[in-house]
């Protein structure tokens, strides 16, 4: 049996044992481009992971003719181009702001919202949470203040159905059916809980994007207070906890605190690839990254939404049996059944120095179970939330599969054995 799965290097301290932040936030950009070994990086936040054909176009060029011709999906949906040469930062700026994905320089590192990706789909969950994602957006970008959010600073809106409430968001908004609310609700489809650092508070839905706002300049406030340069909220002392409360006040939204605590903001299912309701598919990006031409494959779409699972929901394509031969014949993952469904894997080599192997050559599915994670050191970039099968590189060549030693010709087999047998480990990041 396989040793159960160590515990993922802690991002903080424990609470009331803040990490002291003696830098600035040095997280990458789509003006803030990061050099790694592979040439320079650009991340692109993409609230709610949001892309219009356009957009997609504009993607694929970037990759094509500034980068190396692929397009990385990140746990928080957004998009990285990597490979960029030295001097092209102006030119990929001007296509990005061309095609309106740089609506703010000032605020396109804070722009980090995840949205429940197939609200307003499938009949499940609150729709509006995608309009809040639009409205929050639009918010930060309108508020100079806001610019001095981390570039790791997160807000997450989950529909009801509880599949990106547990993502570990700084600010998490959760939609409530109506009449669950003793707020007015009168003129809203919902209510909403909002969550911050352990408390909720019951808003209306009209009021829900605002909140999260407020939430936000509470935490700033609490940050300048606590003089740790804090990034996250979860970086706080305990005594310099966030006033929600007073910030709510003083912004006029009606809320009601209500009983809270970390453990319900549980990790739902995410969706699986195939078709999503009755105008729309969902597939994967083989072990998180796209070629141009795949992602140019999602088109026609009315609009594609990126996931924090490395996937994409097509919005608007039918689910008849051409449209899903055609997106498998490109090498996406279209079926729930296929064995790399949930595979995913950091940069590694030779893109990335730290790392001490090529993890996406030695990448296997193993068995359909867990989703598994290759890692090419202990850092773990980008690994899933929840329970995961944890694959790490040594500097001997083998790896740790949940802790065990594994030699790398073992590793179908013991990858195999541990999405399946894997106990039940939860991770948090």
């Amino acid at each position: 049996m396989l040793a159960a799965m160590p515990p993922t290097p802690p991002s903080a301290p424990e609470r009331g044992e803040a990490r002291i932040r003696d830098r600035g936030d040095a997280c990458p950009g789509a003006l803030r481009l990061h050099t790694a070994d592979d040439g320079r990086l650009a991340r692109l936040r993409l609230p709610a992971g949001r892309l219009t054909a356009r957009q997609i176009e504009t993607l694929a060029h970037a990759a094509e003719s500034l980068g190396d011709g692929r397009i990385s999906l990140t746990s928080r949906g957004n998009a990285e181009l990597r490979g960029l040469a030295e001097g092209c930062g102006a030119e990929l700026a001007a296509l990005l702001a061309e095609a309106g994905l740089l609506p703010s320089p000032t605020h396109e590192r804070v722009r980090n919202i995840v949205a429940s990706p197939a609200a307003g789909l499938d009949g499940l969950g609150g729709p509006e949470v995608q309009l809040w994602a639009r409205e929050l957006d639009e918010l930060l970008c309108a508020e100079p203040w806001t610019a001095a959010l981390s570039g790791r600073f997160l807000f997450v809106l989950d529909d009801g159905r509880g599949d990106v409430a547990g993502l570990g968001g700084d600010v998490t908004l959760v939609a409530v059916e109506r009449g669950s609310s003793s707020v007015s609700s009168a003129s809203f489809s919902s209510s909403a809980l909002l969550y911050v650092g352990g408390r909720a508070f019951r808003v209306g839905g009209a009021d829900a994007p605002r909140a999260a706002l407020a939430a936000a300049g509470a935490f700033l406030d609490a940050a300048r207070e606590a003089g740790n340069g804090a990034w996250r909220v979860r970086e706080l002392p305990a005594e310099c906890a966030p006033d929600v409360a007073g910030a709510l006040d003083r912004a006029g939204i009606a809320a009601e605190p209500v009983p809270a605590a970390e453990s319900l903001l549980v990790l739902g299912p995410p969706p699986a690839p195939g078709p999503l309701g009755p105008t729309a598919l969902y597939v994967l990006a083989p072990l998180g990254r796209l070629t141009a031409a795949q992602l140019r494959a999602l088109l026609p779409a009315e609009e594609v939404r990126l996931t924090p699972w490395r996937g994409a929901v097509v919005v608007g394509a039918t689910a008849e049996a051409g449209r899903l031969a055609g997106l498998t014949s490109y090498g996406l993952i279209t079926r729930p059944d296929s064995p790399w469904a949930g595979v995913t894997a950091c940069t590694g080599l030779p893109g990335c120095a730290k790392s001490l192997a090529d993890v996406r050559a030695d990448a296997h599915p193993g068995a359909l179970g867990l989703p598994v994670h290759y890692s090419g050191c202990e850092r773990r970039c980008g690994h899933p939330h929840g329970t995961w099968v944890d694959v790490v590189a040594t500097a001997d060549g083998a790896y740790l599969v949940d802790g065990a030693p594994i030699p790398r010709t073992a590793l179908p087999e013991a990858v195999t054995t541990a999405r399946t047998t894997t106990p039940a480990t939860t991770t948090t990041r």
